[in-house]
């Protein structure tokens, strides 16, 4: 699925797409959007058996995407993370309840201060499991009223995932001092 999106000019310019193959054949990789994703990166770094989290863009029409076309709200690609795990350390439950308790699903096209749609709340399932599973945490969040408002995070099939810039890449770990890290991305 994967390298059929890889463009020959993303291989030239983009070192992350090595590791990123290398990655897909050590590890599982699930597939999340819930806002910025220096963000969203960042939070899944740090739970143990993710391996790594890499950033990029999926769920729209635009191939081979910038983040500044991205940015724009126009192409229909959702900030994306693709977070590498280790099946036996970690499960995808799990990786759900990350997911889940790391933003807002109820906020439609927005995360705290980022709003359009390139910031939607999205579950991108590889199989038939990973959709059940998101489903039923769904509806166990809603029975048990964990929010307050409708939870509107999408579940849509995986089709394409987009490597972001490089200068994208372990963010926050790399800009620690940047006022919106600072203010947004480690609160979160």
């Amino acid at each position: 699925m994967f390298l059929s999106a890889l463009s020959s000019c993303q291989e030239k310019t983009n070192p992350a797409v090595a590791d990123f193959q290398r990655l897909q054949q050590q590890y599982k990789v699930a597939y999340f959007a819930s806002g910025c994703f220096w963000c969203v990166e960042a939070i899944f770094e740090s739970v143990k058996g993710v391996k790594e989290a890499v950033s990029g863009y999926s769920g729209g029409q635009d191939q081979s995407p910038t983040y500044q076309e991205v940015s724009s709200g126009r192409t229909g690609h959702a900030e994306t993370v693709a977070v590498f795990y280790n099946s036996k350390e970690i499960n995808y439950t799990t990786l759900l309840r990350v997911f889940f308790g790391s933003h807002d699903p109820t906020t439609l096209n927005r995360q705290g201060p980022d709003r359009g749609s390139q910031y939607r709340s999205v579950v991108f399932y590889t199989q038939p499991e990973e959709k059940q599973q998101a489903e039923a945490y769904m509806a166990q969040l809603t029975r048990n009223k964990v929010f307050q408002n409708p939870i509107v995070t999408e579940v849509v099939p995986f089709e394409k995932f987009y490597i972001a810039e490089d200068y994208h890449q372990n963010y926050e770990r790399n800009h620690p001092d940047n006022p919106y890290i600072q203010n947004v991305s480690m609160p979160r």
